[in-house]
């Protein structure tokens, strides 16, 4: 077996199984899950409809490449929603399933195993893949601390030349998966120069990008700096987008990867033995999702009205604060973490993720200790008798 594979930690929702183990809520009240990133509302009628429509294609092989129609309709939706207008669909686009499976694969094929010290620097907390992809690609992983004296954001100036040298990927996750931060456009640039200096890639993961709270400031993504600064060629820069939460789609797994060509198709190369092509019938649905803003804005406003009522009743008792955007919450809890999160679960059976889950201790700092993840994915009445009921447990204790 893979010696590598020992490196790996268990999984945040392993860790919350065990904590939850042998603990029976109370039955008069009903289950209400904020821990895990899943969209609950309706998927869009028009996209199943397509994607029904569309089963016959499972009779034909897809590329691994993708429809020209969905790599050119991607290279659309990225022109409009970022104002790039160099998006080569034939060569800087690349349908995948799910960031999830990309963000990994990725990883594999980019890092260069014979170099002496390979490393992958990200942020913490983190997405999960994020640590697992480096270690199986026989790369260290680096974590830079996500505080809130740096409004949540990895504090880039702690890394010195000598870590900039030795990286080869950069993950950045914008806006944040726990946090909701968005990375501004100066950190990106200064990133971008980075990369320049030391020849690393920055792997932009954006799958939170259409889910913000004022209309008048979308989170910046890293191809439109590249672009406003004249770098059509997107040297070294890849983003990651999926419609999961844009759309209300996690089980169609399907988004892709946008950015430097010479990257891409070393990536394709790798994808076409790695076997990962997407079903025909899913791309014409995704062409579907892809081309309509509409449903877009209504999941945003539910998000913003849940958003709005959640922290009406929180923030009297609790220290949490709106997010720049993402549907998540990152609240200071009043006891450890993992207490608060066990108690929560026994005595109001709602389930939240503690934050050191998500999170590593490096120089003695856990950016997770102390706080919690909460998915503000179900519906409205439900998010705000959650936060009733956190709000009775603080009460309590």
């Amino acid at each position: 077996m893979n010696p590598d594979l020992n490196k790996l930690q268990p999984y945040p929702f392993e860790k919350l199984t065990k904590l939850k183990a042998g603990i029976t809520p109370p039955a008069d009240k009903k289950h209400i899950a904020l821990s895990i990133g899943e969209p609950k509302h309706p998927a869009p009628e028009f996209v199943l409809k397509t994607l029904i429509e569309s089963l016959p294609e499972m009779e034909r092989y897809p590329s691994t490449k993708g429809l020209p129609e969905l790599r050119a309709t991607i290279a659309d939706w990225l022109s409009n929603r970022f104002s790039i207008n160099t998006v080569n669909p034939e060569t800087q686009v690349l349908p995948v399933n799910g960031t999830r499976e990309a963000l990994f694969a990725f990883t594999q094929a980019c890092i260069d195993r014979t170099a002496e010290a390979p490393t992958v620097i990200s942020p913490n907390p983190f997405y999960q893949i994020y640590e697992g992809a480096a270690y199986l690609a026989g790369a260290t992983p680096e974590f830079i601390p996500c505080l809130e004296d740096n409004n949540f954001n990895p504090d880039f100036g702690q890394v010195t030349d000598d870590q900039w040298n030795n990286c080869q990927i950069l993950f950045l996750c914008s806006p944040g998966n726990p946090t909701g931060a968005v990375l501004p456009k100066e950190t990106l640039t200064q990133l971008i120069q980075l990369s320049d200096k030391h020849d690393f890639i920055i792997a932009s993961d954006e799958c939170y990008s259409e889910i913000y709270i004022n209309e008048d400031e979308k989170p910046v993504g890293l191809l439109q700096v590249c672009a406003e600064l004249n770098r059509t060629d997107f040297k070294n820069c890849v983003v990651f987008h999926s419609l999961s939460k844009r759309s209300n789609l996690p089980g169609l797994r399907s988004g892709f990867v946008a950015g430097d060509e010479a990257v891409l198709s070393k990536f394709l190369l790798y994808r076409t033995y790695h076997g990962c092509s997407m079903g025909i019938h899913h791309q014409l649905a995704s062409i579907a999702a892809w081309k309509d803003e509409n449903h877009v804005k209504e999941n945003r406003v539910q998000y913003q009205q849940k958003f709005k009522k959640v922290l009406e009743i929180l923030k009297p008792v609790m220290d949490v604060e709106q997010t720049d955007a993402s549907f998540y919450l990152w609240p200071k809890t009043p006891i450890d973490e993992e207490t608060f999160a066990q108690r929560l679960f026994a005595e109001e059976n709602v389930t939240v993720l503690p934050g050191s889950y998500l999170s590593r201790t490096i120089n003695g700092i856990n950016p997770g200790k102390n706080r919690i993840r909460m998915a503000l994915v179900a519906e409205v009445d439900e998010c705000i008798e959650a936060a009733h009921r956190i709000k009775n447990l603080i009460s309590r204790l």
